[in-house]
């Protein structure tokens, strides 16, 4: 594995991607790049889906990983590797790893998704929580590696790693050549570097736009020469990189065309429509791409996009949260707070009104003892799932013409 000087002071080039290309063939998956007809019709451009998430780690990580790793002399292999990740790039590593026989350590952030850790695990890497930020993980991870003279496989800013990441774009381009832009996630970078360097030596050179969560615009700042404070909750953990790589934001600088941010509830509306409409599952990082062409889809209207889904790795909690906030977004949840005269059956009643219209009580909160209402009154709070916005605002109709006026509730 290079030295840090060496993968920062070199770029990957054209020859390098295609290399990586043949070394990796077989071995990780030639995911499928699919026209998305719902997509198209939803962003008024023509949508092609780069599916990532089939990998086998679900995850691109998978083939800067093992080119680095398929690279590596016989002693480094005996020795084993040691990597950084908040996720994606560890599982990689540690499931290449163990096919080629090479033992890996992981050293992941305290915070990282319970199932990301445990998929690390499953697939044989000793796993070190340690550092509230990727930072600190990689400041411990070097001192692991100097110790136990551990070849380092850097997440995204090494030449090898972007050389494999760029092989996306080398089946993007080959199954759909006549796209006009790449939209593409950015964390570190390794991913959209290697991509641009693959898609920019093509005679038709397509547009390269990068897509980073606006709690962590870790490139876009690098690009301007300034620092950010990424210390925001986002879910899309797996592009929560505080620092661009120094390699990387070269390569970025030189062929990318421009870095865009995405705020959350473009990312969840992005992740929801892949789950209704792919019927896929993306990750937050992984939905990036869509969510920036859904926030801004002037700019892609008419003209054919390629998007990257970069990884499906999510935890159950988190995707089922988001979901449901889809839902209460869609108005197809709906909470409302009521006051109605505290007397037998009322409660009854009005829960009746609501079945009668087919729609599905999930909460409720009957309050009879507030001092501030009438001796004879109660506080009903009463959250409901429609089947869309217009079959909600019929129940409300339907206890307004009950003599109620229902409060509806802010999400």
């Amino acid at each position: 594995m290079h030295a840090l000087t060496r993968s920062e002071a070199v770029a990957p080039t054209v020859a390098d991607v295609h290399a990586a290309a043949e070394r990796i063939r077989g071995q990780v998956v030639a995911t499928p790049c699919l026209h998305s007809r719902t997509l198209s019709a939803l962003t008024g451009a023509e949508i092609h889906v780069k599916f990532e998430n089939f990998q086998f780690t679900a995850s691109f990580k998978e083939r800067g990983a093992l080119n680095a790793l398929l690279q590596l002399d016989a002693r480094a292999r005996r020795r084993g590797v040691i990597t950084v990740s908040a996720g994606n790039h560890g599982q990689a590593v540690a499931c290449h790893a163990r096919r080629l026989g090479i033992p890996a350590t992981v050293v992941m952030p305290r915070h990282t998704p319970f199932v990301k850790v445990e998929h690390t695990r499953a697939h044989g890497a000793e796993v070190v929580l340690e550092g509230e930020a990727l930072a600190q993980s990689f400041q411990h991870a070097r001192g692991l590696a100097a110790a136990g003279r551990l070849a380092f496989v850097h997440p995204f800013d090494d030449a090898d790693v972007i050389a494999g990441q760029g092989t996306v774009a080398l089946e993007m381009l080959d199954s759909a050549p006549s796209l006009d832009a790449l939209v593409v996630p950015v964390g570190g970078g390794g991913l959209i570097a290697g991509m641009a360097i693959a898609a920019k030596a093509r005679d038709r050179r397509p547009e390269i736009v990068g897509v980073q969560s606006s709690s962590y615009p870790s490139m876009r700042a690098a690009l301007h020469g300034r620092a950010i404070a990424g210390e925001r909750n986002t879910i899309a953990e797996g592009i929560a990189v505080k620092s661009a790589g120094r390699l990387t934001r070269r390569i970025v600088r030189r062929l990318v065309d421009t870095v865009e941010v995405v705020g959350e509830p473009e990312l969840e509306r992005a992740l929801t429509l892949f789950l209704n409409v792919e019927k896929t599952v993306a990750e937050g990082a992984g939905a990036a791409a869509l969510a920036a062409v859904l926030a801004d889809p002037g700019r892609y209207r008419g003209r054919k996009v390629g998007l990257v889904l970069s990884g499906g790795n999510i935890d159950p909690n988190l995707l089922a949260s988001v979901i449901v906030r889809d839902l209460v977004r869609q108005k197809r949840i709906v909470g409302m707070r009521m006051t109605m005269p505290d007397r037998p059956g009322y409660l009854a009643r009005i829960s009746q009104i609501v079945a009668d219209l087919g729609a599905n009580v999930l909460q409720v909160d009957h309050r009879r003892l507030s001092v501030s209402l009438p001796a004879r009154s109660a506080t009903l709070e009463l959250t409901f799932e429609a089947r869309s916005a217009a079959h909600a605002e019929e129940v409300v109709a339907a206890l307004r013409r009950a003599g109620l006026d229902p409060e509806i509730l802010p999400p």
